[in-house]
């Protein structure tokens, strides 16, 4: 799996490497039961500091992406790709509203913004 990181960018590095690794699982790269690097070693490979990659870590772990266990490693979780709760959808709803004011604001239309989804999600699927 191949990690870029944009150092000038306003997204802190941590949510940078989270984001790709979900990319991952939902492009099918990344499986269930999968195994990542442990910190250390991530770190190492993607010459950036421990704390960062443990933060990503438990980010993803709290979203139920990943899972850590002690002494033996970090894998994708088993519900890593799952049908989402209500839960799920109102968080979801609570991270777009901003992108989708965003996109108002710039003049596109409801259905240019749909067109923008489903554009994504061909490309996320079409990696598989």
């Amino acid at each position: 799996m191949f990690i870029e990181i944009e150092a000038n960018s306003a997204m802190p590095i941590y949510l940078q490497l989270a984001q790709q690794i979900i990319e991952g699982v939902a492009k099918g790269s990344l499986k269930p039961g999968d195994s990542l690097p442990s910190v250390r070693a991530f770190a190492a490979d993607l010459g950036m500091n421990m704390h960062t990659v443990n933060k990503a870590y438990h980010y993803l772990e709290d979203k139920e992406f990943i899972r850590i266990v002690q002494k033996k490693g970090v894998f994708i979780h088993e519900n890593g790709v799952r049908k989402a709760s209500e839960l799920d959808r109102l968080r979801l709803i609570k991270e777009l509203r901003p992108i989708v004011a965003e996109a108002l604001c710039l003049q596109l239309s409801s259905a240019e913004i749909e067109l923008l989804i489903k554009e994504i999600s061909l490309d996320l699927k079409e990696e598989k």
